[in-house]
């Protein structure tokens, strides 16, 4: 029986809640297109953990405060300024940075001490980080599930959410701040500087193999454990860096993903062809639920029918069955 140390049992629960937590907050970026928003925030919380450290707080409280606030000014930026998002988030880019280097050098922090933040250190968790970072876990996971349906319909498309009566504002702003808690969270296990490649690959290597959003959610979940539990294994006996070592393996999980994904769609798309007779016709998964007006899920007219929001999907009648639009 292999017993492990101490440190490596935090390190694997940590890399565990981390893989659970980046790509569910993840997939939500990805279907807003806002890929890149957990590498601009994890500047942004640069500047939180050089305030903790000169002030002597807590550096993952500040981290979680600054980030927060900071990703929340951007999407007011976005919203009420007209900024595109690519803007928006440069300025959150030279921002963070310029922060965090100003106050790394009036704290006088050490090199070793800021690469554990940049770069990961899960070797380093203590049981009150880890504690700490099962708590934020838990918070991120039963928004980003719970309230599943509204953030699907604000990513997807915010004129659809507005016009199903979804406050599209509040719900954007709960998105940027689980986003900020979510860099927070996985600062630790891989870093500041690469936690976003755990937000975005695990997502686009489950878009590969998945077919809908619920799906495409489930396996992202699944494939972030698988990445960041073998990434520290991996660490462990090889004696690199935990962080690389994590991103290493997701993006060669996607690598085998990518051909065998443009092979099943060309299969998904030549069944549907056949059964089908015409092109673009995508029937939704089987469920006895049947729309109608009194369903309780959201609807809105389109053209000549009715499309409403179930499980992530958007469903509208066609004969006896729906279709996925």
């Amino acid at each position: 029986m292999i017993v492990l140390a101490d440190f490596m049992q935090r390190a694997l629960l940590a890399a565990l809640l981390t893989g659970l937590a980046a790509p569910a907050v993840g997939t939500y970026l990805v279907q807003r297109r806002l890929a890149l928003m957990g590498d601009g925030i994890g500047h942004v919380a640069l500047t939180g953990v050089a305030l903790g450290l000169l002030t002597g707080w807590a550096p993952v409280w500040t981290a979680v405060v600054v980030a927060t606030l900071g990703a929340v000014a951007i999407e007011l930026l976005r919203e009420h300024g007209r900024a595109s998002a690519d803007v928006a988030l440069a300025m959150l880019f030279y921002g963070g940075i310029a922060g965090g280097v100003l106050l790394v050098g009036l704290a006088g922090i050490s090199a070793a001490t800021l690469t554990t933040y940049l770069f990961g250190s899960v070797t380093t968790v203590s049981v009150g980080d880890l504690v700490l970072i099962a708590a934020l876990t838990v918070v991120v996971l039963v928004l980003c599930i719970g309230l599943r349906p509204q953030l699907f319909a604000v990513c997807q498309d915010e004129e659809f959410a507005r016009a199903a009566g979804i406050p599209v504002r509040v719900y954007s702003m709960l998105i940027a701040a689980m986003a900020a808690v979510t860099v927070v969270v996985a600062m630790r296990t891989v870093g500041l500087l690469m936690v976003s490649a755990l937000m975005v690959v695990p997502v686009a290597t489950a878009q590969q193999l998945a077919r809908g959003f619920r799906a495409t959610f489930s396996l992202a979940l699944l494939l972030g454990v698988a990445a960041s539990l073998t990434g520290v294994t991996l660490s462990y006996y090889v004696d690199v860096a935990p962080g690389a070592a994590i991103v290493v393996v997701a993006l060669f999980g996607f690598t085998l993903a990518w051909p065998a994904g443009s092979l099943l769609r060309r299969q998904r798309f030549a069944g549907q062809r056949a059964e089908t007779g015409r092109r673009g016709h995508v029937a939704a998964e089987e469920h006895v639920h049947e729309h109608d007006a009194e369903c309780g899920h959201p609807g809105v007219p389109h053209d000549d029918h009715v499309d409403y929001l179930h499980g992530g999907h958007l469903h509208a009648r066609h004969g006896r069955h729906y279709d996925e639009h």
